[in-house]
Protein backbone atom coordinates (compact mmCIF):
# COMPACT_ATOMS: atom_id res chain seq x y z
CA UNK A 1 0.00 0.00 0.00
CA UNK A 2 1.42 3.36 -1.01
CA UNK A 3 1.61 6.47 1.11
CA UNK A 4 -0.05 9.40 -0.68
CA UNK A 5 1.38 12.91 -0.54
CA UNK A 6 0.59 16.25 -2.17
CA UNK A 7 3.62 17.86 -3.77
CA UNK A 8 1.86 20.86 -5.28
CA UNK A 9 -1.40 22.84 -5.20
CA UNK A 10 -2.70 24.78 -8.20
CA UNK A 11 -5.95 26.53 -7.36
CA UNK A 12 -8.29 23.81 -6.13
CA UNK A 13 -6.22 21.04 -7.72
CA UNK A 14 -4.01 18.92 -5.48
CA UNK A 15 -1.23 17.20 -7.43
CA UNK A 16 -0.29 13.97 -5.72
CA UNK A 17 2.17 11.12 -5.62
CA UNK A 18 2.23 7.67 -4.02
CA UNK A 19 5.36 6.41 -2.27
CA UNK A 20 6.08 2.69 -2.06
CA UNK A 21 9.02 2.02 0.27
CA UNK A 22 11.70 -0.62 -0.12
CA UNK A 23 12.64 -2.67 2.92
CA UNK A 24 16.21 -1.41 2.74
CA UNK A 25 16.91 1.85 4.57
CA UNK A 26 18.14 4.81 2.54
CA UNK A 27 17.58 2.97 -0.76
CA UNK A 28 17.55 4.80 -4.12
CA UNK A 29 14.30 6.27 -5.45
CA UNK A 30 12.59 5.58 -8.78
CA UNK A 31 10.07 8.20 -9.90
CA UNK A 32 7.41 6.80 -12.24
CA UNK A 33 5.56 9.04 -14.74
CA UNK A 34 2.40 7.55 -16.24
CA UNK A 35 1.41 7.66 -19.91
CA UNK A 36 -1.80 8.71 -21.63
CA UNK A 37 -0.60 11.16 -24.28
CA UNK A 38 -0.48 13.80 -21.48
CA UNK A 39 -4.30 13.80 -21.79
CA UNK A 40 -5.44 11.04 -19.42
CA UNK A 41 -4.11 8.80 -16.67
CA UNK A 42 -3.02 8.92 -13.04
CA UNK A 43 -0.35 7.72 -10.64
CA UNK A 44 -2.49 4.61 -9.96
CA UNK A 45 -1.52 3.14 -13.35
CA UNK A 46 1.75 1.74 -12.03
CA UNK A 47 0.95 -1.97 -11.69
CA UNK A 48 1.34 -3.92 -8.45
CA UNK A 49 3.63 -6.34 -10.29
CA UNK A 50 6.04 -3.55 -11.20
CA UNK A 51 5.90 -2.03 -7.71
CA UNK A 52 6.86 -5.41 -6.21
CA UNK A 53 9.57 -5.90 -8.83
CA UNK A 54 11.26 -2.59 -8.03
CA UNK A 55 10.78 -2.88 -4.27
CA UNK A 56 12.17 -6.42 -4.21
CA UNK A 57 15.18 -5.22 -6.20
CA UNK A 58 15.93 -2.73 -3.41
CA UNK A 59 14.36 0.46 -4.78
CA UNK A 60 11.82 2.84 -3.34
CA UNK A 61 9.34 3.84 -6.01
CA UNK A 62 7.12 6.87 -6.27
CA UNK A 63 4.36 7.30 -8.88
CA UNK A 64 3.33 10.90 -9.55
CA UNK A 65 0.44 12.77 -11.10
CA UNK A 66 0.80 15.93 -13.18
CA UNK A 67 -1.60 18.37 -14.77
CA UNK A 68 -3.27 17.05 -17.90
CA UNK A 69 -3.75 18.60 -21.32
CA UNK A 70 -5.49 20.30 -22.99
CA UNK A 71 -6.82 22.04 -19.85
CA UNK A 72 -3.16 22.64 -18.98
CA UNK A 73 -0.44 23.10 -21.57
CA UNK A 74 2.94 21.41 -21.89
CA UNK A 75 5.02 24.12 -20.14
CA UNK A 76 2.86 23.71 -17.02
CA UNK A 77 3.08 19.91 -17.23
CA UNK A 78 6.87 20.11 -17.47
CA UNK A 79 6.90 22.49 -14.51
CA UNK A 80 4.97 19.91 -12.47
CA UNK A 81 7.58 17.23 -13.18
CA UNK A 82 10.35 19.67 -12.26
CA UNK A 83 8.53 20.59 -9.05
CA UNK A 84 7.94 16.94 -8.17
CA UNK A 85 11.67 16.20 -8.41
CA UNK A 86 12.54 19.29 -6.37
CA UNK A 87 9.91 18.40 -3.74
CA UNK A 88 11.21 14.84 -3.47
CA UNK A 89 14.82 15.99 -3.09
CA UNK A 90 13.78 18.42 -0.34
CA UNK A 91 10.62 17.90 1.65
CA UNK A 92 10.12 14.37 0.37
CA UNK A 93 13.56 13.25 1.55
CA UNK A 94 12.66 14.50 5.03
CA UNK A 95 9.31 12.68 4.97
CA UNK A 96 10.49 9.37 3.52
CA UNK A 97 13.62 7.31 3.95
CA UNK A 98 15.51 7.31 0.64
CA UNK A 99 18.82 8.44 -0.80
CA UNK A 100 18.06 11.80 -2.42
CA UNK A 101 21.34 11.63 -4.35
CA UNK A 102 20.23 8.47 -6.13
CA UNK A 103 17.06 9.22 -8.09
CA UNK A 104 16.06 7.75 -11.44
CA UNK A 105 13.01 8.56 -13.56
CA UNK A 106 10.91 5.96 -15.37
CA UNK A 107 8.09 6.76 -17.79
CA UNK A 108 5.87 5.00 -20.31
CA UNK A 109 4.58 6.43 -23.60
CA UNK A 110 3.73 10.09 -22.91
CA UNK A 111 5.35 9.56 -19.51
CA UNK A 112 8.40 8.22 -21.34
CA UNK A 113 8.51 11.49 -23.27
CA UNK A 114 8.35 13.43 -19.98
CA UNK A 115 11.04 11.17 -18.54
CA UNK A 116 13.30 12.00 -21.49
CA UNK A 117 12.60 15.70 -20.93
CA UNK A 118 14.00 15.41 -17.37
CA UNK A 119 17.44 15.00 -18.95
CA UNK A 120 17.13 18.65 -19.94
CA UNK A 121 16.24 19.87 -16.43
CA UNK A 122 18.48 21.84 -14.13
CA UNK A 123 17.76 19.24 -11.41
CA UNK A 124 18.35 16.01 -13.34
CA UNK A 125 17.86 12.40 -12.31
CA UNK A 126 20.90 10.11 -12.30
CA UNK A 127 19.29 7.81 -14.87
CA UNK A 128 16.28 7.64 -17.19
CA UNK A 129 14.23 4.65 -18.31
CA UNK A 130 11.82 5.26 -21.19
CA UNK A 131 9.23 2.62 -22.08
CA UNK A 132 8.05 3.34 -25.66
CA UNK A 133 8.59 7.06 -25.19
CA UNK A 134 9.60 9.62 -27.81
CA UNK A 135 12.14 12.36 -28.18
CA UNK A 136 10.59 14.18 -31.12
CA UNK A 137 7.18 15.90 -31.21
CA UNK A 138 7.61 17.65 -34.56
CA UNK A 139 7.98 14.55 -36.70
CA UNK A 140 5.41 13.35 -39.22
CA UNK A 141 4.29 10.57 -36.85
CA UNK A 142 2.80 13.19 -34.49
CA UNK A 143 2.10 16.18 -36.74
CA UNK A 144 0.29 14.32 -39.53
CA UNK A 145 -2.73 11.99 -39.39
CA UNK A 146 -1.71 8.59 -38.04
CA UNK A 147 -2.34 5.69 -40.47
CA UNK A 148 -3.15 3.45 -37.48
CA UNK A 149 -5.67 5.77 -35.83
CA UNK A 150 -7.30 6.92 -39.05
CA UNK A 151 -8.47 3.33 -39.60
CA UNK A 152 -10.70 3.73 -36.55
CA UNK A 153 -14.12 5.38 -36.54
CA UNK A 154 -13.68 9.07 -37.29
CA UNK A 155 -13.98 11.34 -34.27
CA UNK A 156 -15.81 14.62 -34.95
CA UNK A 157 -14.27 17.80 -33.52
CA UNK A 158 -17.35 18.27 -31.36
CA UNK A 159 -16.35 15.29 -29.19
CA UNK A 160 -13.03 16.60 -27.83
CA UNK A 161 -14.61 20.00 -27.33
CA UNK A 162 -17.30 18.32 -25.23
CA UNK A 163 -14.78 16.30 -23.22
CA UNK A 164 -12.48 19.21 -22.33
CA UNK A 165 -13.20 20.41 -18.80
CA UNK A 166 -13.39 24.02 -17.53
CA UNK A 167 -11.11 23.20 -14.58
CA UNK A 168 -7.55 21.94 -14.12
CA UNK A 169 -7.18 18.16 -13.96
CA UNK A 170 -4.34 16.01 -12.62
CA UNK A 171 -6.17 12.66 -12.76
CA UNK A 172 -8.59 11.37 -15.41
CA UNK A 173 -9.68 7.93 -16.64
CA UNK A 174 -9.07 6.93 -20.24
CA UNK A 175 -12.80 6.38 -20.79
CA UNK A 176 -13.49 10.09 -20.41
CA UNK A 177 -10.48 11.33 -22.36
CA UNK A 178 -9.58 8.93 -25.15
CA UNK A 179 -11.78 10.75 -27.64
CA UNK A 180 -9.51 13.80 -27.33
CA UNK A 181 -6.38 11.78 -28.04
CA UNK A 182 -7.99 9.85 -30.89
CA UNK A 183 -9.10 13.08 -32.55
CA UNK A 184 -5.60 14.56 -32.16
CA UNK A 185 -3.96 11.53 -33.77
CA UNK A 186 -6.51 11.29 -36.58
CA UNK A 187 -6.01 14.95 -37.43
CA UNK A 188 -2.32 15.33 -36.56
CA UNK A 189 -3.10 18.13 -34.11
CA UNK A 190 -1.64 16.84 -30.81
CA UNK A 191 0.70 19.83 -30.59
CA UNK A 192 -2.22 22.23 -31.08
CA UNK A 193 -4.14 20.69 -28.18
CA UNK A 194 -1.23 20.04 -25.83
CA UNK A 195 1.00 23.06 -26.50
CA UNK A 196 -1.20 25.55 -28.35
CA UNK A 197 -2.01 26.54 -31.91
CA UNK A 198 0.22 28.45 -34.32
CA UNK A 199 3.50 27.48 -32.66
CA UNK A 200 6.56 27.70 -34.86
CA UNK A 201 8.73 24.66 -35.43
CA UNK A 202 11.57 26.46 -33.68
CA UNK A 203 9.39 26.97 -30.61
CA UNK A 204 8.26 23.34 -30.61
CA UNK A 205 11.82 22.08 -30.99
CA UNK A 206 12.69 23.24 -27.48
CA UNK A 207 10.29 20.55 -26.25
CA UNK A 208 12.10 17.80 -28.20
CA UNK A 209 14.63 15.93 -26.06
CA UNK A 210 16.34 14.59 -29.19
CA UNK A 211 17.23 18.17 -30.20
CA UNK A 212 18.47 19.22 -26.76
CA UNK A 213 20.95 16.59 -25.63
CA UNK A 214 23.92 17.97 -23.72
CA UNK A 215 27.00 16.14 -22.47
CA UNK A 216 25.53 15.94 -18.94
CA UNK A 217 22.36 14.16 -20.11
CA UNK A 218 21.79 11.17 -17.77
CA UNK A 219 22.43 7.55 -18.71
CA UNK A 220 19.33 6.34 -20.54
CA UNK A 221 17.64 3.00 -21.16
CA UNK A 222 15.09 2.88 -23.99
CA UNK A 223 12.61 0.01 -24.37
CA UNK A 224 10.32 -0.27 -27.38
CA UNK A 225 8.32 -2.91 -29.23
CA UNK A 226 9.02 -3.20 -32.95
CA UNK A 227 5.28 -3.55 -33.68
CA UNK A 228 4.15 -0.44 -31.80
CA UNK A 229 1.20 1.11 -33.70
CA UNK A 230 1.01 4.21 -31.49
CA UNK A 231 4.56 5.45 -30.93
CA UNK A 232 6.85 4.21 -33.74
CA UNK A 233 9.79 2.04 -32.72
CA UNK A 234 11.96 4.43 -34.75
CA UNK A 235 11.42 7.08 -32.08
CA UNK A 236 13.57 5.14 -29.63
CA UNK A 237 16.02 4.10 -32.38
CA UNK A 238 16.53 7.76 -33.32
CA UNK A 239 16.82 8.84 -29.67
CA UNK A 240 19.45 6.19 -29.01
CA UNK A 241 21.43 7.26 -32.07
CA UNK A 242 21.34 10.91 -30.96
CA UNK A 243 22.52 9.96 -27.47
CA UNK A 244 25.41 7.98 -28.94
CA UNK A 245 26.40 10.95 -31.11
CA UNK A 246 26.37 13.17 -28.01
CA UNK A 247 28.55 10.71 -26.10
CA UNK A 248 25.78 9.82 -23.61
CA UNK A 249 25.67 6.32 -22.16
CA UNK A 250 22.51 4.56 -23.36
CA UNK A 251 21.01 1.25 -24.42
CA UNK A 252 18.04 0.35 -26.61
CA UNK A 253 16.09 -2.84 -25.90
CA UNK A 254 13.77 -3.87 -28.73
CA UNK A 255 10.90 -6.22 -27.86
CA UNK A 256 10.28 -8.58 -30.81
CA UNK A 257 6.65 -8.25 -31.99
CA UNK A 258 6.11 -5.91 -29.05
CA UNK A 259 3.02 -3.71 -29.17
CA UNK A 260 2.34 -0.48 -27.33
CA UNK A 261 2.18 -1.23 -23.57
CA UNK A 262 4.11 -4.46 -24.07
CA UNK A 263 5.20 -4.21 -20.42
CA UNK A 264 1.75 -5.42 -19.33
CA UNK A 265 2.54 -8.81 -20.88
CA UNK A 266 4.35 -9.92 -17.74
CA UNK A 267 4.48 -13.60 -18.73
CA UNK A 268 6.17 -12.93 -22.08
CA UNK A 269 9.79 -14.16 -21.80
CA UNK A 270 11.06 -11.17 -23.80
CA UNK A 271 9.32 -8.80 -21.38
CA UNK A 272 10.68 -10.67 -18.34
CA UNK A 273 14.18 -10.43 -19.77
CA UNK A 274 13.67 -6.73 -20.50
CA UNK A 275 12.71 -6.04 -16.88
CA UNK A 276 15.77 -7.96 -15.70
CA UNK A 277 17.85 -5.60 -17.83
CA UNK A 278 15.97 -2.58 -16.42
CA UNK A 279 16.90 -3.67 -12.89
CA UNK A 280 20.54 -4.25 -13.92
CA UNK A 281 20.67 -0.80 -15.56
CA UNK A 282 19.20 0.92 -12.50
CA UNK A 283 21.53 -0.85 -10.09
CA UNK A 284 24.55 0.01 -12.21
CA UNK A 285 23.65 3.69 -12.59
CA UNK A 286 22.42 4.23 -9.02
CA UNK A 287 25.42 2.44 -7.50
CA UNK A 288 23.45 -0.40 -5.91
CA UNK A 289 25.28 -3.61 -5.03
Amino acid sequence: MGSTFVYKNIGNCEIKGDFYPAETANAPLLVYIHGGGLIWGSRNELSEEQIRLYNNAGFNICSIDYRLAPESKLPDIIRDIQDALKWLKGEGANMYNFDSKKIAVIGSSGGGYLALLTGMFEVKPKAIVSFYGYGNIVGDWYTKPSPFFTKMAKVPEALPKMLIQPNILSEAPIEKRYGIYLYCRQQGVWNDYVIGKNRSKAELTKYCPIENIQADYPATLLLHGDKDDDVPHEESVNMSRALVEAGVSNKLITIPNGKHQFDKEVNDPHVKDAFDQVIQFLKANLDVN
